[in-house]
């Protein structure tokens, strides 16, 4: 089981999204088995935040002095058959995910979504880094919203 203990330094996700941290725990009960950590307690910490601040961590930690869409911490110290696992934390800019200002709801629930998928794959330990690994975790992501979509009908 998954759980997402979600803060928000950005007000303007309240206008977008309600109940966050339900919205996201909710989310992760419609990934696919093989990422549901079925008989152990999984968590992970998702900030929703802004350019400003997202800005700010990538220049500190990734030395890249530019907002982005996500940022994604895995947290290093994972032993297998743990019935407790800290996945680590991710981090989300509301600037990126609102564009366009005039899109509705549902399109933004979906953007968040997909973000948010692209990010616990990286806490998993995939990456993007060569077109092979970059398809690999293309698949992985396309295939969780697949059956994540089923909640936004």
């Amino acid at each position: 089981m998954i759980k997402v203990n979600v803060l928000s330094e950005e007000n303007s996700w309240s206008k977008r999204l309600n109940e966050k941290e339900k919205f996201f725990n909710k989310v992760c009960k419609f990934f696919p088995e093989k990422f549901k950590f079925t008989n152990k307690k999984v968590y992970l910490t998702l900030l929703l935040s802004n350019n400003k601040k997202i800005k700010i961590l990538n220049k500190k930690f990734r030395n890249k002095d530019k907002h982005t869409d996500i940022l994604s911490f895995p947290f290093k110290q994972k032993t297998k058959n743990q019935k407790e696992i800290y996945l680590g934390d991710i981090i989300i800019s509301y600037n990126y995910i609102n564009k366009p200002k005039d899109q509705g709801k549902k399109e933004f629930k979906k953007k968040t979504i997909k973000i948010f998928i692209h990010g616990f794959l990286h806490l998993l330990g995939f990456d993007h880094i060569n077109f092979k690994d970059y398809k690999k975790m293309l698949n992985h992501e396309q295939k969780i919203l697949k059956s994540v979509e089923k909640l936004l009908n």
